[in-house]
């Protein structure tokens, strides 16, 4: 399936959102949600906000955990090239993912971070869908064989030892 370039292909659906969406539109609005105090006072930078964004959009497409997420960002490299990391770069945890998050929601602003992120995609020309992947498989079930008589007996409440 890799080659033909569709919106959900699965191999390219990451570089195809990256095309598709500027991330960057979201930083002025995760800065106005993430006030941040004094810098000078010490600690170790913060990781980039519209990093810590993509990460959520991750977890979001896959349904993980946000230690999934972390995980599979640092395990991934489509991953990686999505949230704009090398291989030897800095990936944030799970605690640091909970914070960003509980942040955006105390302050309204995760929502409307997505619906925003909708409206990109749909500006593109495609179709934000969200679910769970369906095993299609098909099964063959097992074949009726009763006979009329049967059937009618079976519905009057006959045991099989009846019939």
């Amino acid at each position: 399936m890799s080659g033909q370039g569709g919106f959900w292909d699965f191999e390219d659906r990451l570089r195809q959102l990256s095309a598709t969406v500027d991330f960057e539109q979201f930083r002025p609005v995760l800065a106005k949600a993430l006030r941040r105090g004094d810098l000078r006072r010490g600690g170790r930078p913060p990781f980039d906000a519209v990093l810590k964004f993509k990460m959520q959009v991750l977890q979001a497409l896959h349904g993980l955990s946000l230690q999934q997420t972390s995980y599979l960002v640092r395990d991934r490299l489509s991953w990686m090239r999505f949230c704009g990391l090398g291989p030897g770069d800095g990936v944030p945890d799970a605690n640091t993912l909970w914070d960003f998050r509980g942040t955006l929601i105390r302050v309204r602003a995760l929502d409307a971070l997505f619906t925003r992120l909708d409206q990109a995609i749909v500006a593109a020309g495609y179709l934000p869908m969200s679910g769970q992947i369906v095993d299609a498989t098909l099964v063959a079930a097992p074949r009726q064989r009763n006979k009329e008589a049967e059937k009618a007996a079976i519905k009057q409440g006959k045991s099989a030892h009846e019939i």
